[in-house]
């Protein structure tokens, strides 16, 4: 069975000082992956991320940079190389809602959901392929040139009202994520999606933080717990690895069962 690790590679993770992209960022390390923890407020907090991955023996830096900024997004990734020299696997986690009813929704609530959860995986991708391609295969580390995992949803394909801007960046995600796949599959860069349902972190707080609230999430999800960040952590991980070599543009529902609409279940 071909090994889950990732040792002797490097990788950058997106809004990986909470949640979901913490979870990814101590799962790499612990593989064997040297980490860049990207974050854009609390640097303490991804002090702390970076000290679990170095529990690990894995390397880990923090990199402060806003995703949706080009001249931000560039540096990062130069620290990075001057660091660890290169990049073999590419996390595009970082990701925000601002929720509103579609006719009160500001063109700045729009704006800004669009700018950080899609052109902040353009532009973090653009960066990481550009290094991909210069450097070529290494295949004492990885049979691919390069891994890139795009951070989705469920929202992908299952409509949100009341928050059109975050599943419209979802929506938008599969297309760009499947259109680099085919782009660069041949000069092997595999980039695949990641589409978690209700995972259990700040972000969603208000949907798990009561016994009502948590009830009635459950009617939603067929094998009836909440995810949690470490479940997304391991499929990331197999994502990166060798382990997924012929997997290339997919989007990874992990998700419960959600996108099976358990609503219809009696229903319909």
């Amino acid at each position: 069975m071909i090994s889950y690790s990732l040792k002797g590679q490097s990788a950058l993770v997106t809004g990986a000082n909470s949640g979901i992209g913490e979870a990814i960022a101590i799962g790499l390390g612990e593989a064997g992956a040297n980490v860049v923890v990207n974050y854009v407020v609390d640097p303490e907090a991804a002090e702390k991320v970076a000290e679990k991955i170095k529990a690990f023996g894995s390397k880990a830096m923090i990199a402060q940079a806003d995703v949706s900024n080009e001249t931000e997004v560039k540096s990062m990734f130069q620290k990075m190389y001057s660091e660890f020299g290169t990049i073999d696997i590419l996390v595009n986690n970082a990701g925000l809602q601002r929720d509103a009813h579609f006719h009160e929704m500001t063109i700045d609530q729009w704006n800004k959901v669009i700018s950080v959860n899609l052109t902040g995986q353009f532009l973090c991708a653009r960066e990481a392929i550009i290094e991909m391609l210069r450097r070529g295969r290494v295949p004492e580390r990885s049979m691919a040139c390069g891994k890139i995992i795009c951070m989705s949803s469920v929202h992908e394909i299952i409509p949100w009202a009341g928050h059109v801007n975050y599943a419209s960046s979802k929506g938008a995600i599969r297309m760009f994520m499947q259109s680099l796949a085919q782009e660069y599959g041949d000069r092997g860069i595999r980039v695949n999606s990641i589409c978690p349902g209700a995972i259990q972190t700040p972000i969603n707080k208000a949907a798990w933080s009561t016994p009502q609230a948590l009830a009635s999430l459950m009617t939603l999800i067929p094998y009836n717990r909440i995810g949690q960040p470490q479940d997304i952590a391991n499929l990331a991980v197999f994502l990166a690895s060798d382990a997924s070599d012929y997997i290339t543009g997919a989007s990874m529902f992990i998700d419960g069962g959600m996108t099976v609409f358990e609503g219809f279940a009696e229903g319909g």
